[in-house]
């Protein structure tokens, strides 16, 4: 099996180009181990967390709305941006991000997936959750200001018509909805 070192790219200088409130882009130059150079262009982001959510009528919550790189209204899971401070315990995002767009809160928890989402040129890290046992939050907390999304709670057939029909196209949302089937095959839904 090939080492670490016969893969590694070394870092000769970083340029920053953008630095913004959700990502940073850069441009590293890099030795590549033949000792050839080459360009990497990276995004660095905080990484995220998203739920899955399965009602006690075996319906798993979506959020609806609109994402602005696809020019599009799609249905996810609920998810969202890790804050600073939460990066430690992500299952915090977790927590607040049920509460804030789809006013639920759940008295278990379980990590289902940690995953990269574009290793080729960013660092994203997404947590996915699996909140059992869900309840409603009486005074929730509020949904960023920029925020505007439609709660739906859909049967496993209905989610999975809707990937057909392109409504749910994200890949947490799908790995979420082939979780949910994994789940009902195996009789350990709960």
């Amino acid at each position: 099996m090939l080492e670490f070192q016969d893969f590694e790219e070394k870092t000769i200088h970083r340029k920053e180009i953008f630095h913004g409130n959700i990502i940073d882009v850069c441009v590293d130059e890099v030795q590549l181990p033949d000792g050839s150079h080459s360009q990497r262009e990276l995004v660095f982001h905080p990484g995220g967390v998203a739920i899955i959510a399965i009602t006690d009528e075996d319906k798993m919550v979506f959020v609806k709305q609109f994402r602005k790189p696809l020019e599009s209204v799609i249905l996810e899971i609920p998810a969202g941006k890790i804050d600073p401070g939460e990066n430690i315990h992500p299952l915090i995002t977790g927590q607040r991000e049920l509460e804030e767009e789809v006013q639920l809160q759940a008295k278990d928890w379980e990590l289902v997936a940690q995953m990269y989402l574009s290793p080729g040129f960013a660092n994203e890290q997404l947590y996915i959750y699996h909140a059992k046992h869900l309840s409603k939050v009486e005074n929730p907390k509020a949904m960023d200001e920029d925020e505007v999304l439609e709660v739906y709670e859909l049967t496993l057939e209905e989610a999975k018509q809707a990937i057909v029909n392109r409504e749910i196209c994200d890949a947490k949302t799908i790995f979420a909805i082939q979780y949910w089937e994994n789940l009902n095959k195996s009789g350990s839904i709960s």
